[in-house]
């Protein structure tokens, strides 16, 4: 099973940038769906985007849309995660993910994405910005 290894967050200045990696064990083109996530403290955690098998960014989520710009470097098994103007809250841990089969379907019922989950997660990293 695939094992995923973020890099140290860290703090920054409020209107700052910051680039959040991603290593994995395998390589993850064509197998797994990623994902990244952030958790505020005493708040569950939220999506920030999924990347499909090809690489495809969806879904970035409203709290980092328009900050937040997701790529990936096959050659060295990496998703990057940069976000651009950060806010304070914007700090959290944020979490990369893995998963084999697509972590959401479309459900008929509620006429939206239901989300199934992403079965690996790497440890976490803490992204800190201050005013």
């Amino acid at each position: 099973q695939v094992q995923l290894v973020e890099s140290w967050g860290g703090a920054v200045q409020a209107g700052g940038a910051l680039t959040l990696d991603c290593g994995a064990s395998e390589s993850t083109d064509g197998r797994y769906w990623r994902g990244w996530f952030r958790q505020a403290s005493g708040k569950e955690r939220e999506l920030d985007a999924h990347i499909d098998t090809d690489g495809r960014v969806l879904d970035y989520a409203v709290a980092g849309e328009g900050r937040s710009i997701v790529s990936r470097d096959e050659g060295k098994n990496t998703l990057y995660l940069k976000m651009n103007k950060l806010q304070p809250g914007d700090t959290a841990v944020y979490y990369c993910a893995a998963n084999r089969g697509p972590p959401r379907r479309w459900s008929e019922t509620l006429g939206q994405w239901e989300e199934l989950g992403y079965a690996f997660w790497g440890q976490g990293t803490q992204v800190t910005v201050s005013s």
